[in-house]
């Protein structure tokens, strides 16, 4: 006859082992494979308004593949009060995590990190002008959709 104690240990045990198990394979999905994210932001109306609901595709990251003109993508917003270089213009990240925890809170929970959600105008290479409100990809005019609107510049309220 066994130990009632030591089934329910043993129970116990099997238990914890599945919801590790789980947890892990849970932060593997969303860190390589897919995550889910809610779109904060009105920078890309009309195509995604406030509040919209997105699973994001992180197979292409983890795959190391190309980005493509056109397509839509994410990345983390980059240090606020940097100064801008026209010759280099870089983002820079000056708030980086230090300790393991606060980067596993940053990087896998994404908590205290604010994305961006963009569409890619510009590849490796290719030369961006905004002038008048119109956008040149490669001193050409870039037609589509979305370049059928003015662009501004927020701070002064001028046409770019």
């Amino acid at each position: 006859m066994e130990n009632p104690k030591k089934n329910n240990v043993k129970e116990i045990m099997e238990w914890i082992l599945c919801i590790v198990i789980a947890v892990v394979l849970a932060l593997l999905v969303r860190q390589y494979i897919f995550t889910p994210t809610v779109v904060e932001q009105q920078s890309m109306y009309s195509t995604l308004v406030p509040h919209d609901r997105l699973i994001l595709n992180r197979l292409c990251i983890t795959t190391k593949q190309e980005i493509k003109r056109g397509e839509i993508i994410t990345f983390e917003a980059p240090t606020d009060n940097v100064q801008y270089n026209k010759n280099n213009p870089v983002a820079t990240y000056n708030n980086e995590p230090t300790g393991l925890f606060s980067k596993f809170t940053r990087y896998v929970l994404e908590l205290g990190k604010t994305s961006y959600i963009k569409r890619v105008i510009g590849v490796a290479g290719d030369k961006i002008l905004i002038e008048n409100g119109k956008v040149y990809v490669n001193r050409r005019r870039a037609r589509g959709k979305i370049f059928k609107r003015r662009y501004y510049n927020r701070k002064n309220r001028s046409i770019l």
